[in-house]
């Protein structure tokens, strides 16, 4: 369940990739998996999320196909202020879902500046502003649970702060339609959580949804996703 669209990224053989704030690798995976011959580096603060991607890493090695034998994958744990890697090593650098657990997310954008070769790309997603102000208020666990979300950003004010960075924006769209209103639900029913039957029938379509991939869902969402989708995706050029 890709948030950024992979193909977008116009990824060439030998190319180096930075997934900052990978979480369980459902980028850096899928990235391994579609694509032949490229280096993927995956970095989180979180040893446990990186321990469930090390894991699903070596169980698509053992399934490896003509993509994922010629592609390499590392996690590697660190802090995104102050990233062990030189100047520009990556040809491409996404940080998905990321900057809004971030108190001084303007670390992140300066270590992705100093990273990120001259026009290569950089594909950032946060969750969407109105459907996230409706889980702040149906509750108030959902953003203060450790290493929840601090901020609810305007994605206007945000892609102007990322040009100020040396970025040229190319384009955007959105994603997760059809996650939102499960998130709604969630919130609705935080106590409870997926033992409510309401949540826990809706996750089963999304479920669904991701395993068969249907034509009625794959295309609702595509239409619903201008309004509804929860993350918005923009994609940046290096300017050097």
């Amino acid at each position: 369940m890709e948030t950024i669209k992979l193909r977008a990224l116009n990824l060439k053989p030998g190319a180096k990739i930075l997934d900052l704030g990978c979480g369980e690798g459902r980028h850096a995976l899928a990235l391994r998996a579609q694509f032949p011959a490229i280096d993927i580096l995956a970095v989180d603060i979180n040893f446990q999320s990186l321990s469930v991607a090390t894991e699903k890493n070596s169980t698509l090695g053992n399934y490896a196909s003509e993509n994922t034998s010629q592609s390499t994958c590392f996690f590697i744990q660190a802090d995104g202020m102050k990233l062990p890697f030189a100047e520009n090593s990556f040809d491409v650098i996404i940080c998905s879902e990321v900057l809004e657990h971030i108190k001084e997310y303007s670390g992140f954008l300066r270590e992705i500046k100093r990273l990120l070769k001259k026009d290569g790309v950089f594909a950032l997603s946060v969750p969407r502003a109105w459907p996230e102000k409706i889980c702040w208020q149906l509750s108030e666990a959902y953003h203060q649970v450790e290493g929840g979300h601090v901020r609810i950003f305007n994605a206007n004010k945000l892609n102007r702060e990322v040009q100020q960075h040396g970025f040229n924006f190319m384009h955007r769209h959105w994603s997760h339609a059809l996650h939102s209103p499960y998130w709604w639900l969630r919130c609705l029913y935080w106590t409870k959580g997926e033992s409510q039957w309401l949540v826990r029938l809706y996750h089963r379509l999304l479920v669904w949804d991701l395993m068969k991939k249907p034509w009625l869902t794959q295309n609702l969402e595509k239409i619903l996703n201008p309004v509804l989708g929860k993350s918005i995706v923009m994609y940046y050029k290096n300017l050097g």
